[in-house]
């Protein structure tokens, strides 16, 4: 099984993780400043063709209600410019309480939160089989 990357998307920092090979345990890998989507982008996907992955797991700030509000429509856009340039898995989770998850703040907080949306993927994944 091939690693899955993690993409918690912000509007000043985006945070990456990354699975171990057997898809089971996340961990943050690393902060990516945003510039730009379509530069964005191109780092996410630079960086997980160099982690070898087969998916990328892009985090969707919901509401209170379960609905895509503006972080979720931006996170979205996002998503269609990755989709547009790799055949890569890009598949969308729900990333509500994901950075409070993270803990405390910090220089990693961003890669932190993107671990906890990526285990969150990884354990329902993995309850599915």
């Amino acid at each position: 099984m091939a690693r899955v990357l993690a993409v918690d998307p912000g509007e000043v920092r985006i945070g990456l993780a990354i699975s171990d090979p057997t898809g089971t345990i996340a961990r943050p890998l690393k902060v990516i400043d945003h510039t730009a989507r379509q530069e964005d982008a191109q780092a996410i996907l630079a960086e997980a063709e160099a982690q070898e992955t087969s998916t990328i797991v892009v985090g969707l700030a919901l509401d209170m209600e379960g609905e895509i509000g503006p972080q979720a429509r931006r996170a979205m856009r996002l998503v269609e410019v990755l989709r547009s340039l790799t055949d890569l898995e890009i598949v969308t989770w729900d990333e509500s309480g994901s950075t409070q998850a993270a803990g405390e703040r910090g220089d990693d907080l961003d890669a932190r939160a993107a671990a906890v949306i990526l285990q969150e993927y990884l354990n329902d994944r993995e309850s599915k089989t």
